[in-house]
């Protein structure tokens, strides 16, 4: 299965999501936001199959993370996370970087589904930035 970062900064999100990954058998790194993400990413020399992020967090947000992780490891499909949806408007531009942003609260089956979704390539008509 894929190794998947994960970058909450609520840590009962970060929990549920991690758990819920790890039940389709991927091997879950979650930090608390994206100034940690980053590190993890340098440290492990970009080694992770998929980053699933939320946008809204201190230090450094998932938009600002996405555009690093697209520049420097181009390769590493992204998945965003957001409650806000002035959030999700600020990626709409990100649809050549971004597979998907899912919107909270979701369901254990919700992310389930658009990570295997991301890690697969399958974009799904409903649920593209720009729909």
């Amino acid at each position: 299965m894929a190794r998947i970062l994960l970058t909450e900064d609520d840590d009962a999100v970060r929990s549920f999501v991690k758990r819920a990954l790890e039940l389709d058998g991927h091997s879950v790194r979650a930090v608390e936001d994206g100034g940690a993400a980053l590190e993890a990413l340098v440290r492990e020399k970009g080694q992770f199959d998929l980053l699933v992020s939320d946008i809204k967090m201190p230090v450094m947000d998932g938009i600002a993370l996405a555009l690093q992780v697209a520049r420097d490891w181009p390769a590493m499909p992204i998945l965003l996370m957001t409650g806000f949806a002035d959030q999700r408007e600020r990626a709409n531009g990100l649809d050549a970087l971004v597979h998907d942003v899912i919107t909270k609260p979701f369901s254990l089956a919700d992310i389930r589904q658009a990570v295997r979704d991301a890690l697969g390539g399958v974009v799904r008509q409903d649920r593209r930035l720009s729909a």
